[in-house]
């Protein structure tokens, strides 16, 4: 099966069977899913497997940081969760932002592998993942957060609905063409170590563009007053 009809499979299971893989089955999924685009190889991720007594203890967790009386049963929804966890790293060039996408294309990836392997996979989330209960449960660190889970089990016999085709048309488009008139971009907003250095090229590149716009105006009123001359003439 080629990757693009891995992917064009591909569907989110919320039922599956009690059925799930073994960690040696997981290890050479997981490598391969490592191989994601990471700026600087800094590898800002971690995964952790619950299985057994793991989501009895999740399911506590998730009630002590929803104020809920009793366990939540919705870790025992799969045999096999899959945390995946944001362990950010310092750098100057690569910041969290990046880093939690390095994850999360991690997660995406291992799912695609899991489905084409023949297990059922739903990536879940919630507002208690990123909860000090969550992530005491969990044993991350000061800089990790949580990003969900992946449920793992086996595949019912029902397929499950699927969602409508995207229209790749409505979503692809060329990059704008620059105007005279056209006031410079805004300054992103940064929250890490690179963030001084992001802003001086941002500046820099805004003021190009504003003194191009300038020259752009100049020529068009040099022109426009040597027409005028020409007609008078």
């Amino acid at each position: 099966m080629s990757a693009l009809e891995a992917v064009r499979r591909r569907q989110s299971w919320s039922k599956v069977t009690p059925e799930a893989p073994t960690r040696d089955q997981l290890l050479p999924l997981i490598a391969a899913a490592g191989r994601v685009a990471d700026h600087s190889s800094l590898r800002p991720w971690r995964l952790i497997e619950l299985r057994g007594e793991d989501r009895e203890r999740l399911g506590a967790a998730i009630a002590e940081a929803t104020g809920d009386s009793s366990p939540s049963s919705k870790p025992l929804r799969a045999s096999l969760l899959i945390a995946v966890v944001a362990s950010y790293r310092r750098s100057d060039k690569v910041p969290r932002w990046e880093q939690e996408a390095v994850a999360s294309g991690v997660a995406h990836v291992l799912s695609l592998l899991l489905d084409e392997a023949g297990w059922g996979v739903i990536w879940r989330t919630g507002g208690y993942t990123r909860t000090a209960a969550v992530a005491r449960a969990h044993g991350l660190g000061p800089d990790e957060e949580l990003l969900g889970w992946l449920y793992v089990g086996g595949k019912p016999g029902k397929e499950p609905g699927r969602r409508s085709p995207v229209d790749a048309e409505a979503v692809l488009s060329r990059m704008p063409a620059e105007r005279a008139d056209d006031a410079p971009a805004q300054e992103p907003r940064t929250s890490d170590a690179c963030g001084k250095k992001a802003k001086k090229k941002t500046k820099k590149a805004a003021k190009k563009a504003k003194k191009r716009a300038e020259k752009r105006k100049k020529a068009e009123k040099a022109e426009r007053r040597l027409r005028k001359a020409e007609k008078r003439s």
